[in-house]
């Protein structure tokens, strides 16, 4: 396969072809620098083609709930009762800087 540019949805599927027949090549044979050079274009055109947007700041902190990964007993912790917890969940109520900066130390949600 010729290494170039990925411009269309054909190409991309092409390209992504191509990745799987190569992707466990073996560190230093051309094999592996083409799959490298490929995961290297796909990212490219996903990224101006399939753009995903952040998500809601309260949708991933449901998210996280959700999985366990915390629960509201500990965003009410965070945020300092459990009525700003209900609050801020049922988007009531808006999430202050000072509430994001916690929730970001504690839960480790990106700032942006």
């Amino acid at each position: 396969m010729e290494i170039k540019p990925i411009r269309s949805e054909k190409e991309y599927k092409a390209a992504l072809q191509q990745l799987d027949k190569v992707f466990s090549a073996p560190e230093g044979t051309p094999e592996y620098d083409q799959a490298e050079t490929l995961e290297i274009l796909i990212e490219k055109y996903e990224n101006e083609n399939y753009k995903i947007d952040a998500p809601d700041p309260i949708e991933a902190i449901k998210y996280l709930i959700a999985e366990g990964y915390t629960s509201q007993k500990q965003l009410s912790k965070i945020l300092g009762d459990k009525s700003k917890a209900s609050l801020v969940l049922s988007k009531k109520r808006a999430l202050s800087l000072n509430m994001i900066r916690r929730i970001h130390r504690e839960l480790k949600i990106p700032l942006d």
